[in-house]
């Protein structure tokens, strides 16, 4: 059981690895991008709420 257990903890370190690799050019736009998906969130609240709204008016729940 500990050599499969060694196994895994290998191929998570290859794939943090591999993660790693493929986020460190985005360093550089982390604060544009937290802005973004803040944005979007926002946005799907709004139309979350919009719907509701809309349903309750035109007496549909």
């Amino acid at each position: 059981m500990a050599t499969v257990g060694a196994a895994g903890v290998e191929v998570a370190q290859e794939l943090l690895a591999e993660a790693q690799g493929a986020v460190l050019p985005l360093v550089p736009h982390l604060d544009t991008l937290r802005w973004l998906f803040i944005a979007l969130a926002l946005a799907g609240i709004a139309v979350a709420v919009w719907a509701r709204l809309d349903d309750w008016r035109k007496g549909l729940r």
